[in-house]
């Protein structure tokens, strides 16, 4: 990865997701946050309002909330790739659980209901990178902090983070330095 090439780093939530975009040499390219889902659709179909329907019309309801999540998903990484005046090469998207195959399976399993609606969000990112050509890698939040601090070669990323922050301003929060650190990581890792 050239120094002038830029990775989107995710922190993810229900309906919404904070994105970094980071040059290769670390730079601070872009930050924003971005709805997910339509306003009039819920944010977390699995785990609630999917659990007081029938099932069927739960199915029904997590489908439309996918689809909505995909064309957002689509809108807010092409809102940064016309922002960004760098050539984007991918995006550093949470890692993933295993969940059982169907929506419905989904809905009726207790862990599943939990994470199924998180992992729908991820892989509409995910799906909306890979349209644009862009690699998708994957990041365990528990450790991305240690791999940036290695990344960058530094023995106290909270400082780092803290410096970067002074520098740009608010907003800038967990959710920032987990997006910016997991960009570096793939930054590095391309």
């Amino acid at each position: 990865m050239s120094r002038d090439d830029g990775i989107i780093g995710v922190s993810d939530h229900g309906g919404w997701a904070v994105l970094v975009t980071v040059a290769g040499d670390g730079t601070l390219l872009d930050r924003r946050r971005v709805e997910l889902v339509d306003k009039d659709l819920p944010k977390i179909p699995h785990h609630s309002e999917g659990q007081a329907l029938p099932l069927h019309e739960a199915v029904a309801l997590v489908e439309r909330v996918r689809v909505s999540a995909e064309r957002h998903a689509k809108l807010g990484l092409g809102a940064v790739a016309m922002t960004v005046p760098r050539r984007i090469l991918g995006v550093a998207l949470r890692q993933c659980p295993a969940l059982p195959p169907t929506i419905a399976e989904r809905i009726k399993d207790y862990r599943a209901q939990n994470v199924a609606d998180w992992v729908m969000y991820r892989k509409a990112l995910a799906a909306a990178a890979e349209a644009r050509g862009w690699a998708v890698h994957w990041y365990d939040a528990k450790k991305v902090f240690a791999a940036a601090s290695e990344a960058l070669r530094i023995e106290d990323p909270d400082a780092h983070f803290l410096q970067l922050r002074r520098s740009i301003g608010s907003p800038w929060g967990k959710d920032h330095k987990v997006a910016t650190a997991a960009a570096i990581v793939a930054a590095r890792a391309r």
